[in-house]
């Protein structure tokens, strides 16, 4: 597999083809062309073509994709297959909704750790993750190979924490504070989530479908 520098976008859509592959899988599908899996995702078949060719030669002409090793194969280039472990910092409502819904471990990260200032929490543990008190963070960031931080922390102390995370080294942040943190300085990789940005995405989509059907409905009753 070569790695070559690919656009954002491609690499955003990459997801989405593995989930479409492991559904197709799921109901039985050995292979699928090029245009098959670009009308199940709204693409066109070049892009998909183009989107896989930036890592090689997947499929074969006249024949298509094979399933499973085209899921094999993108999940090797998301790093799925490279054993990288995470952390929790925040046992808040989103930090437990995370642990207790979403299953790091099919997407190829182990949830080693979970840290939290709430006496009540500290040294229990939940799904599995022990919890550590926030005292322990720089300690535990030393002695254990931590990849990736999910940072679920109060806005308030988002900052703070980044800080004590980034100055240990660590590769990248998953943030769900609903703060920007952008620092061009450091090496840290830092995805922020803002639930808000896919609803208020939806909600202009929503009022330009409406604005249009009312002005088609004002031209019709001229």
């Amino acid at each position: 597999m070569k790695r070559v520098k690919v656009s954002n976008n491609v690499i955003r859509r990459l997801p989405r083809y593995l989930r479409k592959l492991d559904e197709l899988s799921e109901s039985g599908v050995d292979k699928i062309s090029s245009r098959q899996l670009a009308e199940l995702l709204g693409l066109t078949s070049s892009q998909v073509r183009q989107d896989f060719n930036c890592f090689g030669e997947f499929g074969q002409q006249g024949y298509g994709y094979n399933v499973a090793s085209l899921r094999e194969q993108i999940a090797g280039i998301l790093g799925m297959d490279r054993g990288f472990t995470a952390i929790l910092v925040g046992v808040g409502n989103i930090g437990r909704a995370l642990m207790e819904n979403f299953c790091f471990s099919d997407w190829g990260v182990n949830l080693t750790a979970a840290f939290d200032i709430k006496p009540a929490l500290i040294g229990t543990e939940y799904r599995g993750v022990r919890i550590y008190g926030m005292d322990e963070l720089e300690r535990y960031l030393a002695e254990h190979t931590v990849d990736v931080a999910v940072l679920t922390v109060p806005k308030t102390v988002a900052v703070s924490v980044t800080e004590t995370l980034t100055n240990r080294g660590i590769d990248a942040i998953w943030n769900f504070t609903n703060v920007e943190l952008t620092e061009p300085n450091s090496k840290t990789l830092v995805e922020n989530i803002h639930f808000s940005d896919s609803l208020l995405s939806l909600s202009y989509f929503v009022a330009e479908r409406r604005d249009e059907a009312a002005a088609k409905s004002a031209r019709e009753e001229k």
